[in-house]
């Protein structure tokens, strides 16, 4: 019934007329689009009080740009979007073009960079105040149905004034939307894309960060603690590729580094142990097997299992060592 409502008050077709596009959807929120020029990453950030807001509104593709489509979002923005950006058009011709196509123009809101850092972005008249956008070098940060007009400037202040990776520096942008008011409603989901500056041809490697919160009380904290994991786990993944070749010292150094920033993960301190026994260091390594081991019996179990698959390269004295730990 609200969705009804909704549609009359701003003039969109309702279910039943001849012009209802599925792709309508509703998703208020504040985001932000950018580009790292130093890196070539692009990527979208995104806060709504509403339920998975990152499955609708971010889109990006490596080499190609990133698109943010909000307020009564017209979904097939993002998608057709990419393809008139990679199609050769600019970010303003992209933009031009999907507006020029939809007679819901006036309550959409959308941000879009391409991968040469050119930038546009649009709110529609009928957008839900409080409702603005700016758009800085390398960015834009747009927002809808706010508590007050300070939003996206606080967005564009944080960013410009953040260091670091991208992703972290767009999350910057989301916590200083949320510090001066934030959306009307309050606060349900998030989400951060981050894509590569020059596709690979390869979508697991272009696709570098791809993070959502679907439903939580406080989503941009869980974002910022789940973001801390994600760096932990990359620290995780170069150690499994240290071991792969063979590198113990490479692997004992990112799964230690992995460990410190999560010392309670014992998946993380379990391979820290295993690097530490590969390089010759049993001895270091045997209070930290003797304390997974007595959070958790598998662990001990695994251990058993790893000298057949060349995982852990140990004497079987030092094996024992190891196993007597439980």
């Amino acid at each position: 019934m609200r969705f009804l409502l909704c549609l009359t008050l701003f003039g969109l077709p309702t279910p039943g007329s001849a012009q209802i596009n599925p792709d309508n959807r509703l998703a208020h929120t504040y985001s932000i689009v950018a580009r790292d020029p130093d890196t070539g990453e692009m990527g979208v950030a995104v806060q709504s009080h509403w339920f998975s807001v990152g499955s609708v509104v971010s889109w990006a593709e490596a080499g190609v740009g990133a698109i943010a489509t909000q307020s009564f979002v017209n979904v097939s923005f993002g998608p057709r979007g990419l393809e008139l950006l990679k199609s050769g058009k600019s970010a303003q011709e992209t933009l031009d073009a999907l507006l020029a196509s939809d007679d819901g123009r006036d309550v959409r809101q959308v941000g879009i960079v391409d991968s040469k850092g050119n930038v546009a972005a649009w709110t529609g008249k009928s957008c839900i105040p409080a409702a603005g956008h700016f758009v800085g070098k390398n960015y834009s940060v747009e927002a809808n149905l706010m508590l007050n007009d300070k939003v996206w400037p606080a967005m564009s202040r944080a960013f410009e004034s953040s260091k670091g990776p991208l992703a972290e520096r767009m999350l910057a942008a989301l916590e200083a939307a949320q510090e001066v008011g934030g959306d009307i409603r309050g606060r349900q989901s998030c989400a951060i894309l981050v894509v590569i500056g020059t596709s690979t041809g390869r979508l697991w490697e272009d696709r570098l960060i791809d993070l959502r919160i679907e439903d939580h009380p406080t989503p941009i904290s869980e974002m910022k603690r789940l973001l801390r994991l994600f760096r932990a786990y990359e620290h995780m993944n170069k150690g499994d590729l240290a071991v792969e070749k063979n590198d113990i010292e490479g692997a004992n150094f990112h799964y230690g580094s992995a460990e410190q920033m999560f010392p309670d993960n014992l998946e993380m301190k379990y391979w820290h142990a295993v690097a530490l026994a590969n390089a010759g260091k049993v001895g270091e390594s045997l209070p930290l097997f003797k304390e997974i081991f007595k959070q958790d019996a598998n662990w001990h179990t695994l251990t058993g299992r790893l000298p057949a698959v060349n995982l852990l390269i140990v004497t079987k004295a030092d094996l024992e060592k190891i196993l007597a730990q439980k």
